[in-house]
């Protein structure tokens, strides 16, 4: 009965949310100004946007109370995974390339040759077959167009996309994939809560950041917002199971850059636009501030990518020190887009980007395991076999890395990977060296307590070549 129920309320939901986008499309359509200045607030292709936002995520609420406790919710989770996180990166390429796009922009415009006074440059591009001249205005044209596009929406499902798949990954399996009672024994709720309120804190900080006289000290305020997001990684850290502590930190870098774009570059745009529309004097403070947050979005993108990637090596997130790893990494990656910035300028120096390089490959050497014989690990049990190796697999391991897991979590095995057989094991050796010997991240924050003493087995097996004896 509480099914048919739910199946009812969902339905009529979804016709209500369905009625009510089509409306709202139409109008905007039929509407002479369309909402495309987007002058006073949402408009109406944006309400549209919401509202069809809202009717998927009402949509994946109601099936996953309706599967819940069946052996329909890990299916569903996994492809809640698959369809949240190709959505974030297909809104994350639109918006960073948007950003790398109009950085490049400003900083390649001609600023001198027969530009007009009204005007802050241009630029002549040439891209798939076609010629294009681009211009800035100082300020803004004397006549608004009225279809000007707004790059804005990127941003905003971007990060909307990406807080559900933090969701769907680390908070709806927060006590497998969020807490790591080895770093800190929380409760899910309280993770989940510490998570979200880190984002509004980081907001908060940066934001004062940016409104104070520091900003316009380059090199100071880059130095003390970089001391801040270190500060922000080592509490991850200190919290959170390793993974989850990456991911938290392209989230809180991931908010600042969708702050920036609501509480400030928007709304900068919309009061100039404004402005320039009823022929009020322009305040040229709006665009230097919003220019200034659209920079600092360009410096935040390549760490930012870098997390988006980070869960899939270890050898970042499972070293003894990661949100050191972390720190160094974002700094590195930084310090490349920044020679990418000057080169286009024409300013670039000599040292930026080999400096850069430099840097992140010392942090690959200073990152690199220590020879086991040098670590003090203890000394070999001889003719180590692969039966006492399967043994150990099968009894930590295989509960998700099997044709048929028995995990609560993982319905299918993570990555393809299995050890059904011992010919599994051996075939995957460098794989289970990777990751239960040396940066020890499998088990998933050793959720099936594997001991260091099986770790060492593991390890004496393939030093000892693997035999399949």
């Amino acid at each position: 009965m509480m099914q048919f129920l739910l199946l009812s309320a969902f339905l009529l939901g979804l016709l209500l949310l369905l009625g009510a986008t089509y409306a709202l499309q139409r109008f905007a359509t039929v509407d002479k100004r369309g909402g495309k200045l987007g002058e006073n607030g949402l408009t109406m292709q944006g309400f549209s946007y919401l509202l069809i936002l809202l009717t998927v995520i009402y949509v994946l609420a109601v099936f996953y109370v309706l599967v819940q406790g069946t052996p329909w919710e890990g299916h569903l989770l996994e492809w809640l995974n698959i369809v949240v996180r190709l959505m974030h990166i297909t809104f994350g390429i639109a918006w960073i390339g948007a950003s790398f796009y109009f950085v490049f922009l400003e900083n390649s415009l001609n600023r001198t040759d027969n530009v007009r006074d009204e005007l802050a440059g241009n630029l002549w591009a040439v891209h798939g077959g076609g010629f294009y001249y681009l211009e800035k205005y100082k300020l803004a044209p004397k006549e608004i167009p009225r279809d000007l596009h707004w790059f804005k929406y990127e941003a905003y499902f971007t990060w909307l996309s990406g807080f559900s798949l933090l969701f769907v990954v680390y908070y709806f399996n927060a006590g497998s994939m969020l807490i790591d009672p080895q770093v800190l024994d929380l409760a899910p709720l309280a993770g989940v809560g510490i998570g979200v309120a880190s984002f509004v804190v980081a907001w908060l900080i940066y934001d004062v950041l940016c409104k104070s006289a520091l900003v316009t000290k380059g090199m100071w305020f880059a130095l003390l917002g970089f001391l801040v997001i270190v500060a922000f990684a080592f509490f991850y850290c200190q919290v959170f199971s390793a993974r989850a502590a990456y991911i938290h930190f392209g989230a809180m870098l991931g908010t600042l850059m969708v702050g920036n774009v609501f509480f400030t570059i928007i709304p900068a745009q919309k009061a100039m636009v404004k402005a320039a529309t009823l022929g009020q004097p322009l305040d040229p403070t709006l665009g230097k501030n919003a220019l200034t947050r659209s920079l600092h979005n360009n410096y935040f993108t390549l760490p930012v990518l870098f997390v988006m990637v980070s869960n899939h090596f270890p050898s970042t997130f499972g070293n003894s020190q990661p949100w050191l790893i972390l720190a160094a990494i974002s700094l590195g990656t930084a310090g490349v887009k920044h020679w990418l910035n000057l080169r286009e300028k024409k300013q670039a120096t000599v040292w930026v980007l080999p400096a850069s390089v430099l840097f992140l490959l010392a942090v690959a050497f200073v990152s690199a395991p220590q020879r086991q014989a040098s670590a003090g690990a203890a000394v070999c049990t001889p003719n180590v076999s692969i039966v006492q190796v399967n043994a150990i697999v099968q009894n930590r391991c295989v509960r998700c890395h099997s044709s048929n897991p028995t995990d609560d979590v993982f319905k299918s095995a993570p990555n393809g990977v299995k050890y059904d057989s011992p010919e599994d094991i051996i075939r995957l050796q460098d794989k289970i060296m990777q990751r239960v010997v040396v940066t020890k991240t499998m088990p998933q924050n050793n959720k099936t307590n594997m001991t260091q003493a099986e770790r060492d087995l593991i390890r004496c097996w393939i030093e000892q070549g693997a035999p399949n004896k």
